[in-house]
């Protein structure tokens, strides 16, 4: 919304600028945990945002985008799963030298949590990064994931019941990368 001469004009693209830009740090966090990788998921959350600002106009006139960009960013996730190629495949490993302002890192180094997700299938992991990492409840994840609150439950469960089993394995890749 910007003011013109007294009178309220709506902006679309400063609007959405805003919004991207307020949500920008979430989102990757959200796109980084859906697909394991920090660049994978930095791609993830520009595709995510490209998408939704085709459709702007009216996700923002029905109220808060988040909700529906959290549900593109898990279809596009979804989608790029199903895809045989992967996209580029480095050559050569650069040190990232990212601004770790955006709290990735704590997320990253807090108890192998991106190894902990890689043990799970893509819709297991999707449950458990909404549920969890974003604190949605039951009914919240089952819209961002358009499916039913018994889904989100028996996905939780399974997801679980996987981490648990894993927990051996877990500790010894970690005692091993350790030293």
């Amino acid at each position: 919304m910007v003011v013109v001469q007294d009178q309220v004009v709506v902006d679309d693209e400063a609007e959405f600028t805003a919004f991207a830009r307020l949500r920008q740090a979430d989102l990757v966090r959200l796109c980084w945990a859906l697909t394991g990788e920090r660049q994978l998921g930095e791609d993830l959350a520009q595709a995510s945002l490209a998408r939704l600002w085709q459709r702007w106009e009216a996700v923002a006139a029905g109220g808060d985008p988040w909700p529906y960009l959290q549900r593109i960013a898990v279809s596009v996730a979804a989608t790029w799963r199903r895809r045989r190629w992967r996209f580029e495949i480095p050559g050569v490993s650069f040190v990232d030298r990212a601004d770790s302002s955006d709290g990735l890192d704590a997320v990253h180094a807090g108890d192998g949590v991106e190894r902990w997700l890689r043990l799970l299938p893509p819709r297991q992991r999707a449950v458990i990064v909404l549920r969890f990492l974003f604190d949605l409840s039951v009914e919240e994840t089952a819209d961002r994931l358009g499916c039913t609150s018994g889904t989100v439950k028996s996905q939780t469960a399974k997801a679980m019941t996987t981490l648990r089993s894993q927990r051996g394995l877990i500790e010894k890749v970690t005692e091993v990368e350790s030293g």
